[in-house]
């Protein structure tokens, strides 16, 4: 498999690093990017990264690629798929695949020319064995109708500064904090509702990383803990003083168009960490931590316990044990055509849910979904 990376950064070093470990005839033949963060990590696993390219034309145009791989930073994501496409390329994208509601939409329109098949993306914890097992459970009626979800994503100090030093820190690149973190999460319960967001509220802001929140303000010199993550293109060592304008906390509820409710909180400052969810049917209620690594159902009628679960996750893998077997199937589905449990259709959904709660957020609103469902399924060639 011959493979071409535009955007080498930490996130396309790990999964080359993956992909090496998962298929056999994984061959990374070059890479475009000024500044490859992820270049080292790597190489020092002993994955050969090619030779370095200087635009992704001159790739397409001197390498006959299976895969080109777009890790590039988000807002630049739109541009490299689609010159991948109009090359007639396979493409895997990280996630978030797009920025804004408008390149939302274009990329609709593309793959409508395309196909969906074209363009995969990695939306990793849909493979996790976790979110298998609950939708396994689901799917075996333990839950009956799906009435209300609670959510989290919640993520450790080191990782929050990161957030406030990297590149991620403007949502003029990254989109937002909601969108680049968490579309993962959104995705898991569009999927476990099986319908679409109908409506959206949203609050919350910046309250931990501010100046006076300094350990320096403090009478604290220990920084130690908030520059362990390295940031990469545009870092920055300003962490409680960043220019960034994310968030680092949120909460939002969301009705889907079946009644039922979901809601989700995240923040970027939690010490004793934890990704969790409890999912509440008529029947049954499911509850599970990526983080904790428990996953439990329980009959409504009788309280008995039907599972009782926990996952050991590999030293490989940064998802909670579904990165080596997102590779694999991405390798199954590239050679062989094997259908993929997320496809970038479900990935744009999540992340026009996304989008749509920073909407909410800024406007103080509450959203009606129906327009931008409607452009999107025109984008797409639904209405046609």
């Amino acid at each position: 498999m011959k493979v071409g990376i535009v955007g080498l950064g930490f996130r396309m070093g790990y999964l080359a690093h993956v992909f090496s470990e998962t298929v056999s005839d994984f061959d990374v033949v070059g890479y475009v990017d000024d500044a490859p963060a992820g270049l080292s990590y790597a190489e020092e696993r002993g994955v050969s990264m090619g030779r370095s390219i200087p635009s992704l034309e001159t790739m397409l145009d001197s390498e006959d690629l299976d895969l080109l791989m777009v890790g590039s930073p988000n807002h630049m994501h739109l541009g490299h798929i689609r010159t991948g496409l109009e090359r007639g390329k396979k493409i895997f994208t990280e996630k978030p695949v797009v920025t804004t509601i408008e390149e939302t939409m274009e990329l609709a329109e593309l793959i409508a020319r395309y196909g969906s098949d074209n363009l995969m993306v990695g939306l990793v914890l849909r493979y996790a064995p976790l979110y298998v097992d609950l939708r396994m459970a689901q799917a075996k009626g333990m839950l009956g109708d799906i009435v209300s979800i609670e959510a989290s994503e919640h993520i450790p100090p080191y990782h929050g500064a990161f957030f406030m030093r990297d590149w991620r820190r403007y949502e003029r690149f990254s989109g937002s904090f909601m969108l680049e973190k968490c579309c993962h999460d959104l995705d898991l319960y569009n999927g476990v509702m099986g319908c679409r967001p109908a409506y959206v509220s949203s609050f919350g802001g910046r309250k931990t990383f501010i100046p006076k929140n300094a350990p320096e303000a403090n009478g604290i010199n220990d920084m130690e803990v908030y520059h362990r993550k390295p940031s990469g293109w545009m870092g920055t060592d300003k962490v409680f003083d960043s220019d960034g304008d994310i968030i680092d906390f949120q909460t939002a509820i969301v009705q889907y168009e079946n009644g039922s409710s979901l809601a989700f909180h995240t923040n970027l400052n939690v010490p004793d960490d934890f990704r969790r969810f409890a999912v509440m049917g008529a029947k049954g209620m499911a509850e599970g931590d990526f983080i904790r690594n428990y996953f439990r159902v329980h009959d409504s009628r009788t309280a008995d316990k039907l599972i009782d679960k926990t996952y050991v996750t590999t030293e490989l893998s940064q998802h909670y044990g579904a990165d080596e077997q997102m590779t694999a199937d991405l390798a199954k589905h590239i050679v062989g055509g094997e259908p993929l449990p997320v496809s970038v259709v479900d990935a744009l959904e999540a992340g026009i849910l996304a989008l749509t709660m920073d909407e909410a957020r800024k406007t103080r609103t509450v959203i009606d979904m129906a327009p931008i469902w409607q452009r999107f399924d025109a984008a797409l060639g639904k209405n046609q």
